[in-house]
């Protein structure tokens, strides 16, 4: 009866998360949130997560999705811009770009 998160660099075509989010609730858990820095999202993974245990997975815009998550109301999505700019800046600064992640 726990909220569980679980956090990857990728997801690709799906299948491995959706799978440790069933394990989890069969086991359990409450709710599953899932991180990801980068969705590729190929095949059919967008129609495996809508079905899934997961109850909200967030990721970046490094990769465009827009068109393929418009149905999924449990993919979000949180843009990398405004880091980016501020490391850019600091980086034209020579100022310390590592306290940005501090």
């Amino acid at each position: 009866n726990k909220t569980c998160v679980i956090v990857d660099d990728i997801i690709d075509s799906g299948g491995t998360i959706v799978n440790a989010a069933k394990a989890l609730k069969d086991k359990g858990a409450k709710d599953v949130y899932v991180y990801i820095t980068h969705a590729v999202l190929s095949g059919n993974a967008v129609e495996k997560i809508k079905k899934s245990e997961i109850k909200k997975l967030i990721t970046t815009d490094t990769i465009d999705n827009s068109k393929k998550i418009k149905t999924c109301h449990k993919i979000e999505v949180i843009s990398i811009a405004p880091m980016m700019s501020e490391a850019i800046k600091r980086i034209s600064n020579s100022t310390s770009v590592s306290s940005l992640f501090k």
